[in-house]
């Protein structure tokens, strides 16, 4: 990876991936056998990768997530599904290019995808508006759902997003509506639903399409009410130091508790899929096939119950969360 790609923390494996990469090169171009040297140094840039991703806070998993090279939803759907056929517009006001879906064959079983999606550059930033939904975003997604639901497809959705979109126009349009609609129908559609959180799963955005049988994480995922930022920004206000403002990040993550880990202990998802060494953007294909084979595990026994079993389940699973008295 190029130095500009490397967060803080993995500063430590530059010198050793620089390199293994200048050794590669030599041994293409002098034709010389370098194989042990570069499996040496691979060995030692393992370990250390090892040592350093066992001791991130909780703040250094949130920034892992949003990695620049972190593969997206449609990165994702072309190394796990064959057939994909994206579907397009809510059928009320506009397309929504920031939510992604369409049917898709997992194996030989035909499902409905529906992902979030983010942009690599600027321009596609702007063309995805950064994974952010409109209203007519959730209301072509439930679209979705119930399309699936006519024809006794079950349902995959990735999730992947910093939130919902905020603006003037997605506040006239119903933003509030179309997730809270969402989040009631979801509860009745008459399929399995398995969720997926591939990256960031923050607030409103999440649960507008975050409904499911099935809840799942990337290792290196996060999923909140607030990303640490905007909670740290809402209890100590604005802060001129870079050290404290750092500092209170960090604090507030460990608050929230935003991680895979910290949310299959509370109960909030069902399991965590396991990421390469190093992140999922180290290794697109091998994420790609841990989400698989996690997918193809969980579904049969999801389609095997009946549609009254399905929904009664759905919701003991979302009632059954948190921890209260009653007096």
């Amino acid at each position: 990876m190029d130095d500009k790609y490397y967060l803080e923390f993995e500063k430590p494996i530059v010198e050793l991936d620089n390199k293994i990469k200048e050794i590669r090169d030599l041994a293409g171009s002098s034709g010389a056998d370098l194989e042990e040297e570069i499996k040496n140094l691979e060995k030692k840039r393992n370990k250390l990768q090892g040592d350093v991703y066992s001791r991130l806070n909780r703040w250094q998993r949130v920034q892992l997530a949003r990695h620049p090279l972190r593969p997206y939803s449609l990165d994702l759907v072309s190394l796990i599904f064959d057939d994909f056929i994206e579907l397009h517009g809510d059928r009320y006001f506009s397309e929504d290019r920031a939510l992604v879906g369409g049917f898709a064959m997992l194996n030989n079983q035909a499902v409905m995808f529906v992902g979030q999606q983010k942009g690599r550059n600027v321009k596609q930033r702007q063309y995805r508006n950064f994974g952010m939904s409109h209203p007519e975003g959730y209301r072509k997604a439930l679209r979705l759902f119930c399309l699936a639901e006519k024809f006794g497809r079950p349902i995959i959705i990735f999730i992947d997003t910093p939130g919902a979109y905020c603006g003037i126009g997605a506040e006239e349009r119903g933003q509030a509506e179309a997730i809270a609609r969402n989040i009631r129908e979801m509860f009745a559609i008459e399929v399995p639903i398995v969720i997926v959180i591939i990256g960031e799963g923050a607030s409103g955005g999440a649960l507008g399409i975050g409904i499911g049988d099935i809840v799942l994480m990337l290792e290196n995922s996060w999923y909140s009410v607030i990303s640490p930022e905007g909670c740290a920004a809402i209890l100590w206000k604005s802060v001129d130091d870079p050290k404290q403002l750092e500092a209170n990040r960090i604090q507030a993550a460990e608050s929230l508790k935003p991680t895979s880990s910290d949310l299959l202990d509370l109960g909030i998802i069902d399991g965590i899929i396991p990421e390469p060494l190093g992140g999922a953007h180290r290794d697109y294909s091998a994420t790609a096939k841990n989400i698989k084979n996690k997918l193809v595990e969980v579904l049969p026994n999801l389609m095997g119950k009946n549609s009254q079993e399905l929904l009664a389940d759905r919701l003991r699973k979302y009632r059954s969360m948190g921890e209260f008295l009653e007096i």
